[in-house]
């Protein structure tokens, strides 16, 4: 976590999904007010708080705004919650197994867990929740593409999946819900109260956690357009925002506020063309994987919002390696020395070339992102200046993606969010979504396939011995993953342990001052 001043302007914005797809989502009905208990406000702290919300949606699993959505964690809970390392913990879930083969998962059910009208947690509200998650138009489609059915049982639910995943419970975070006519019900620590533009967050009384909050009522602001939102925050009206700050199409909040980060699975790395070029030479790969300064790119270029990373993972996560890391870290003389090895020599003019063929490479960059172009332009100057040649050619939107799909690139630089299982198949198998440069290994394939499966040490094992085939390989280099910003008004929250989708995580250690 970080905590920062910031008295110039900050850009946030919508978290960018570069080259991995999203699903839409429908609008669900306008909110309506949802029939609950009174809230317990004795234990809670005498200090006015407010959020924004659009009123677009508030359903937990349809709605794709991202302003209502950091509401969830307030009003839903999930079979597991990821920690800010992304380890899941169960929480609606008591106890769960996997069948010999992997395919088939048994979760059994919290006893004692009630929705906000009193009714009890059921196994068929888990199954619909989870069948609207996997279904078409939900935000959670993609991640849950390996699921092949859900069934209900006498406190448990049945997930059986179309291969082996020992890491399905870090997919498992999805809201669980029960329809209640309105905005659908939750077990979470807060109700929803109030109609039309009148709506606030009550804390709920009988929420089977029993943990103590610090806010007895939460104030919801409409929030219509961009500006609104920035003069809301700006006045204090509206007392936490939750944003990416290096993200596209960015906002502007000025003033004295108290920014806490949080580590995402946004992955900014360098995709290179395996397929043709000098880039398809996996030792020209190791040599460039070097000399590429990861460090500059997140503490300098994405102004500290992002973590420098050399392997597919965030450096907080379990699965990371120090010393698998140190051994890819950014080195000119290692860069020089495996350029050696490669077959490549310096010329009079100090640039590399194999025989009368100079080294020049072609870098393509989008220009919808300036953090991501950024870290473009200064890899190719470095890259250039050690001795390889290398034209940046910066492109629109649809142009970049129409280079990549036709292979025109010997690099690129790229951005996308993987899932908490951190799934590398997008990036890695033939066909995959993200396999622009056609990359394809009789070695990675079995490796990539036991790291999905195993879970536990078996899961770290795994994940070492594909670190350290990628490392000989490189179809890709991570270069850092982004952080998540939740923003507040100077000495106004302490405590605040953000993750990337809940800004409200670990809420009952939160205190806040008028």
């Amino acid at each position: 976590m970080k905590r920062t001043r910031l008295n110039a302007l900050l850009a946030a914005a919508a978290l960018l999904l570069a080259l991995a797809g999203c699903g839409g989502g429908e609008g669900a009905p306008s909110p309506t007010p949802a029939p609950t208990p009174s809230p317990t406000a004795a234990d809670a702290a005498p200090a006015a708080f407010a959020l924004p919300y659009t009123g677009e949606s508030l359903h937990p699993v349809l709605s794709t705004d991202k302003t209502d959505l950091a509401l969830s964690g307030l009003l839903w809970e999930g079979l597991f919650v990821l920690t800010p390392s992304f380890d899941p913990q169960p929480l609606l879930c008591q106890s769960y197994a996997a069948s010999e083969d992997g395919l088939t998962w048994t979760f059994t059910l919290r006893s004692g867990v009630t929705f906000s009208d009193g009714s009890p947690l059921t196994a068929a509200d888990v199954a619909a929740s989870l069948q609207l998650a996997r279904g078409s138009g939900s935000r959670f489609q993609q991640r849950l593409a390996g699921i092949t059915g859900v069934e209900a049982g006498e406190g448990a639910v049945t997930v059986t999946l179309s291969a082996p995943n020992g890491a399905l419970p870090a997919l498992l975070d999805v809201p669980i819900f029960k329809d209640g006519g309105g905005v659908p019900l939750g077990t979470g620590p807060y109700i929803l109260e109030g109609a039309g533009e009148d709506l606030r967050l009550t804390a709920r009384q009988g929420w089977w956690q029993e943990k103590p909050l610090p806010i007895a009522s939460i104030s919801l602001v409409p929030i219509r357009e961009a500006d609104d939102l920035l003069y809301a925050f700006s006045t204090g009206d509206v007392s936490l925002v939750s944003a990416d700050l290096t993200g596209t199409g960015a906002l502007g909040f000025t003033g004295d506020n108290q920014v806490v980060d949080c580590p995402t699975t946004s992955m900014i790395y360098v995709g290179y063309n395996c397929a043709s070029g000098p880039c398809a030479d996996a030792a020209l790969r190791r040599a460039l994987d070097r000399g590429l300064d990861r460090n500059t790119v997140a503490v300098a270029l994405y102004s500290r919002h992002a973590q420098a990373a050399e392997l597919p993972v965030p450096p907080v996560s379990s699965l990371w390696d120090a010393a698998r890391a140190e051994e890819r870290s950014y080195s000119q003389q290692a860069m020089d020395e495996l350029l050696a090895q490669a077959g490549y020599e310096k010329d009079a003019d100090g640039r590399w070339a194999r025989g009368r063929q100079a080294l020049s490479l072609t870098m393509v960059a989008s220009t919808s992102n300036t953090f991501r172009l950024s870290a473009a332009e200064y890899l190719a100057s470095e890259l250039t200046k050690a001795g390889v040649e290398v034209e940046l050619r910066k492109l629109p939107w649809e142009e970049y993606l129409a280079a990549l799909t036709a292979g025109d690139f010997d690099l690129y630089v790229g951005e996308t969010m993987l899932s908490a299982s951190f799934d590398l198949s997008p990036l890695l198998q033939s066909g995959g979504a993200l396999n622009y440069g056609r990359y394809q290994s009789a070695l990675v394939s079995p490796l990539l396939a036991a790291y999905q499966a195993a879970s536990g040490e078996a899961r770290t094992a795994a994940a070492g011995a594909l670190w350290d085939a990628l490392a000989q390989e490189v179809p890709f280099s991570t270069l850092c993953f982004k952080n998540w910003s939740v923003l507040t008004h100077w000495g106004r929250v302490s405590g605040l342990s953000p993750t990337h989708h809940d800004p409200f995580y670990g809420l009952e250690n939160w205190t806040i001052t008028q």
